[in-house]
């Protein structure tokens, strides 16, 4: 089961809210699609590439417009733990207290 954490919901948030800026149909557009591409991992949880600068084989990514859903696969769910830019840096404390 796919599961998403608080912080990653508040990425989504912020994305949308950042895009809305904008263009609010293409913010819901967008946000709609990041959030359901882990709907994927129910069946294929090793899916997504292990996040290079983890080097964990349980912090995987999946890529999506310009951004990327790092989750962990535990032995019974999927948990979705940020949405991140491809450019942000996972090292960065607010992130990688989360990972």
């Amino acid at each position: 089961m796919v599961v998403w954490t608080l912080p990653a919901k508040n990425d989504l948030r912020q994305i949308y809210d950042s895009i809305a800026y904008d263009s609010k149909i293409y913010a819901k557009r967008v946000t709609q699609n990041i959030a359901a591409k882990p709907d994927i991992l129910d069946g294929l949880p090793r899916i997504g590439k292990v996040v290079d600068e983890l080097k964990d084989d349980k912090i995987r990514e999946l890529p999506i417009y310009t951004y990327r859903i790092i989750y962990e696969v535990s032995a019974d769910d999927i948990i979705i733990l940020a949405v991140v830019h491809k450019r942000q840096d996972l090292q960065s404390e607010d992130i990688e207290s989360r990972l």
